[in-house]
């Protein structure tokens, strides 16, 4: 089975532009919630969304190809900040958007109260390691958050594929986006999936959006899920990954392949 979401909820809700989308929810410091729902009861979510939610459209599109190549250091700096729950952590990653070929490089920091802070620039380097600009650009995002990076070397380390769609939700001015179809991929070959659930991501300024309430409403809670650190962690079982081990075993299908 795969978790895609069907073409009838996609269009119960209005259109908003990209461009509406930036100008109204750029939210590059926010604060993010990710849920992981399952597949079967995604449709009855988005039939209880609040009143006035838009989706992104694009060209007719409402469901859009995404590719994420994650770099870290030779030791996983980025991974084992992470797993170890450090105050200070990061993450690098170029991100392609399938239906375009756009390419971004996102440098991702934790900022104060648990916010993130996503820093992203146009990308035009290899997949297969960062050029001089690439790492200019990570080396100052990380300097600026007091995370020395001069002297480490960054390697793809993961990849994932998946779809996401866009909500804005002008009640909070904060977007929710909804990711199915998710695949991971160590440069080797091995791959593991997450076949009948999806992530709900709730992107907010500061408190809670409505659309968290509601799923508060449904009994569903907040997951402690990075689409980075817990795929390596589902590929590389020899990782320490204990935060993440109720995520592994009720969600993930299976070892990797």
């Amino acid at each position: 089975m795969t978790a895609v979401i069907e073409a009838p909820a996609l269009h119960r809700f209005r259109p908003i532009t990209l461009a509406e989308l930036v100008v109204q929810a750029a939210l590059m410091t926010r604060l993010d919630r990710k849920y992981l729902v399952p597949a079967a009861e995604l449709p009855g979510v988005l039939d209880r969304m609040p009143a006035g939610v838009r989706m992104l459209e694009i060209e007719g599109r409402r469901e859009f190809a995404y590719r994420s190549v994650y770099f870290d250091t030779a030791g996983l700096d980025s991974y084992l900040a992470a797993a170890r729950r450090r105050r200070r952590r990061f993450k690098i990653r170029v991100r392609t958007y399938l239906d375009t070929g756009d390419d971004f490089l996102e440098v991702k920091t934790r900022a104060a109260r648990g916010m993130t802070v996503k820093d992203r620039i146009p990308y035009a380097g290899s997949r297969t390691h960062l050029d001089r600009d690439g790492l200019t650009h990570v080396a100052e995002v990380l300097g600026g958050a007091g995370l020395p990076a001069r002297g480490h070397e960054f390697s793809p380390v993961l990849a994932t594929h998946y779809h996401r769609s866009t909500l804005y939700v002008p009640g909070t001015g904060s977007r929710v986006t909804v990711d199915s179809d998710l695949t991971w991929m160590l440069p080797g070959g091995s791959t593991v999936r997450m076949p009948d659930s999806v992530i709900v991501e709730t992107k907010s300024a500061r408190s809670a959006s409505d659309v968290d309430r509601l799923l508060w409403s449904l009994h569903l809670r907040p997951s402690s899920i990075s689409k980075y650190a817990t795929g390596l962690a589902a590929l590389r079982p020899e990782l320490p990954a204990n935060r993440w081990h109720p995520v592994l075993q009720r969600h993930f299908s299976g070892g990797p392949s």
